[in-house]
């Protein structure tokens, strides 16, 4: 009995165990999800739509947080407001991080980093230049669009920055600075003056960091669980990241160069189809460009304008049309992209690079003289086609051809012929004339 009843509770005290791990897990709490997505470039309207439906698919899974990895010159200040709009809304804690090192939160990228319930830089970035008059071209607004529009635009920008510092208990005094006098601060300083929470080097120590910290979503406190948090990346659809790779100045000079030519192309030569589609198609592709960025239509119109002249050239084939043209493309290339929008801000030029523009108009150039040259080289070919290709052609009398009739054979097909004086079978003749669908030829002497 002794033996048994040592069996009896050796199997309860196994089967108290196994409860008790399995109670154990039950008990455990699951990993925590965080959501991460990336801004790198422009903010336009693509990257705007990206984010924002970041924000909605990461509340609608119930993750923990959004972690924005951010590396932006600046961008369209509408697209900014929509991003702000969206995080400032959140209804879990959205976390900016400025990376990796060579990173930079310029201009705009300034309002999407403060909006942030914590933010974070690697060393070696930096943030700020959020002054509007930076613009497109390093030019203030009392220089394009007088002392009154400079302090409107100026005022606008630094109220929105000041309330989204006070929002989110950020420095407000440099979000100021930051407007007014481009301030920008590498990481380090940043912390210092407490525009970030903490200094970064990698994603995964920024949300060792975050963990167990609280921040305030909506009305209500949230304390992050992000300790060996599994992250899920979130991909922008097809049509944003084809908006986004549209809003480059550098896609809509191609654009609206090829789209110039196929329509030319197609008007000059009807019949063709295909120049006529791919110039429609590209035309609608630099449109849509064009909406997401400050385009001028004057420089538009001097690139249609400009491979008109290219199209002319091919009949006229002077030299002068196809100069003009180039000069055009290279012109309509220098100020496609508006030199002062009030609604963007950058901390450097957007504008067609010269590396793309001049190879590209210097192309187009060229291929137009080419294809001139030929022109001219087929214009001064003998007719080889129609009536007039057959005079000079030589041929072989099948019957026997006199003033009255008889048939030869030239140019690969049987014809109707008459000629001066009676030739056999087999006479090698050439064709002098051609009247309708009769030949009059002439017997080659030998």
């Amino acid at each position: 009995m002794g033996g048994f009843g040592r069996s009896v509770f050796g199997v309860l005290m196994l089967g108290l165990l196994l409860l008790g791990q399995a109670t154990s897990r039950a008990d455990s709490p699951a990993p925590a999800v965080v959501s991460r997505c990336v801004l790198d470039g422009t903010v336009d309207a693509g990257s705007s739509a990206f984010l924002v439906d970041c924000v909605r698919r990461a509340q609608e899974a119930g993750h923990q947080a959004l972690l924005i990895r951010l590396d932006t010159p600046g961008g369209e200040l509408e697209s900014t407001r929509n991003i702000v709009r969206a995080f400032l809304g959140a209804r879990i804690p959205v976390l900016v991080w400025v990376g990796p090192s060579g990173a930079r939160a310029g201009s705009a990228g300034v309002f999407i980093t403060l909006a942030s319930h914590l933010a974070a830089m690697a060393p070696g970035t930096n943030i700020g230049a959020a002054h509007p008059v930076v613009g497109l071209s390093g030019q203030d607004p009392e220089e394009t669009g007088g002392k009154e529009m400079a302090r409107k635009i100026e005022n606008d920008a630094v109220a929105f920055v000041e309330a989204i510092a006070k929002q989110r208990g950020r420095n407000v005094e440099w979000a100021i600075s930051a407007v007014r006098n481009s301030e920008s601060v590498p990481a380090e300083k940043a912390l210092a003056l407490h525009v970030i929470e903490h200094v970064a080097p990698t994603q995964e120590s920024f949300l060792e960091w975050a963990n167990g910290r609280s921040v305030t979503v909506g009305d209500t406190p949230v304390t992050l669980r992000t300790a060996n948090a599994q992250v899920v990346d979130l991909r922008p659809s097809f049509s944003q990241r084809f908006l986004h790779a549209l809003a480059q100045p550098a896609v809509v000079y191609i654009l609206f160069l090829i789209a110039g030519l196929g329509i030319a192309i197609e008007l000059t030569h009807p019949g063709l189809f295909a120049p006529g589609v791919v110039g429609v198609v590209c035309l609608v592709l630099a449109l849509l460009a064009s909406s997401a960025l400050p385009v001028r239509t004057g420089a538009i119109v001097l690139l249609l304008l400009g491979v008109a002249l290219l199209v002319a050239e091919l009949f006229v084939t002077s030299g002068l049309l196809g100069t003009a043209g180039l000069g055009l493309l290279v012109l309509g290339g220098v100020f496609l992209v508006d030199r002062f929008d009030p609604g963007w801000f950058l901390d450097s030029p957007l504008q067609v690079p010269l590396r793309t523009m001049l190879p590209t108009a210097v192309f187009v150039a060229g291929a137009a003289v080419y294809l001139a040259f030929r022109a001219a080289e087929t214009r001064r070919r003998p007719q080889l086609a129609g009536d007039a290709g057959l005079v000079g052609e030589m041929g072989q009398v099948l019957d026997t051809v006199s003033p009255s009739g008889g048939e030869v054979f030239v140019h690969g097909e049987r014809w109707a012929a008459l000629s001066s004086s009676p030739l056999p079978a087999g006479t090698r003749v050439v064709v002098r004339r051609v009247e309708g669908l009769t030949l009059f030829v002439d017997e080659v002497k030998s």
